[in-house]
């Protein structure tokens, strides 16, 4: 399961490409979504690997 972390911000980040074209915005004004996403993943990462540490 943990090897697949990868493919939920290119998921997310698809989706909010998908969004940004259909409201006709640029990708220079969704930037800062995709830095959201980018973060709330790697927190997201960084919180599972930290208790496959701590339960290991």
């Amino acid at each position: 399961m943990i090897r697949l972390f990868f493919l939920l911000p290119i998921v997310m980040c698809c989706v909010w490409w998908w969004y940004l074209n259909n409201r006709n915005y640029s990708l220079k004004e969704g930037l800062k979504g995709f830095i959201y996403i980018l973060v709330f993943n790697t927190v997201l990462v960084l919180f599972f690997v930290m208790m496959i540490i701590l339960t290991h």
